[in-house]
């Protein structure tokens, strides 16, 4: 067996993709996939050391790193009304609120990079691990918080309000999917083919796809969020189309 270290999120919709890779559900061609759960930020600066030999990253690191990482085609986090939220106690101005500390989670995050193209980098940014971030501007510690996965789903239970959907401004601008987050793999390992990777990983989000319970035991396990409703939900935005293959428009 060739071992491959396999870095990803916690999150409901990277152990639901990743789930027949990990326990091989899938033929996978004499590779093994050792799982490495860790949250995005972790990941980015890992990815930018070269720690990993396989990791899901922030697309906004992708450039960054392309001199020894391809990016692969499938098990990314790539579409359409699925973006961060800018999340306050109490609605202003999104331009008033980044002169303030505002909670991020990492400054290699496709939601930094996306506030900072809508409104020019906070001047207090507060880096902080995403289910950390609500909690934060709660107790009042920051002025806004910028919220992923899960939180799009339990902001407002909490008492806080949207201040700015930063997906849709991007699909606004753009026309195009909101870049959240892809797969890469490490150049010039010995014995890997890139080719034969990216065939397996394609295997195991079309298995997730055509057999979304097998994963439920494994999603339960690592979710922040234990709400079943908000956990179907947050694979069911994340996951789509663009996980399989990114296409034309990725």
């Amino acid at each position: 067996m060739t071992p491959l270290r396999l870095g990803f999120s916690p999150c409901p919709n990277d152990t639901f993709l990743f789930d027949a890779l990990v326990h091989g559900k899938v033929e996978l061609e004499g590779y093994a996939f050792e799982p490495v759960l860790e949250d995005v930020e972790t990941l980015n600066r890992w990815a930018l050391e070269g720690r990993l030999d396989m990791t899901k990253a922030s697309y906004g690191v992708v450039a960054a790193v392309a001199d020894r990482y391809w990016c692969l085609r499938s098990g990314g986090a790539l579409g359409r009304g699925c973006g961060p939220l800018v999340v306050a106690r109490e609605h202003r101005p999104l331009e008033e609120l980044v002169r303030g500390p505002v909670a991020v989670p990492g400054m290699h995050t496709t939601a930094y990079r996306l506030l900072a193209l809508r409104a020019g980098p906070p001047s207090r940014p507060v880096p902080l691990v995403f289910h950390e971030i609500m909690p934060a501007v709660l107790a009042g510690e920051v002025d806004a918080g910028v919220v992923i996965h899960e939180g799009r789903f339990t902001y407002e239970r909490l008492g806080l309000v949207a201040v700015e959907d930063l997906g849709a401004w991007w699909e606004t601008e753009t026309g195009l999917p909101i870049p959240l987050g892809g797969i890469l793999l490490r150049k010039g390992l010995a014995g890997v083919d890139p080719v034969a990777v990216q065939r397996i990983l394609r295997r195991s989000v079309a298995y997730a796809l055509d057999h979304p319970a097998a994963s439920a035991a494994y999603v339960r396990a690592h979710a922040q969020e234990l709400d079943p409703d908000v956990v179907r939900r947050h694979i069911d935005l994340y996951v789509n189309r663009y996980s399989l293959d990114v296409g034309e428009d990725g």
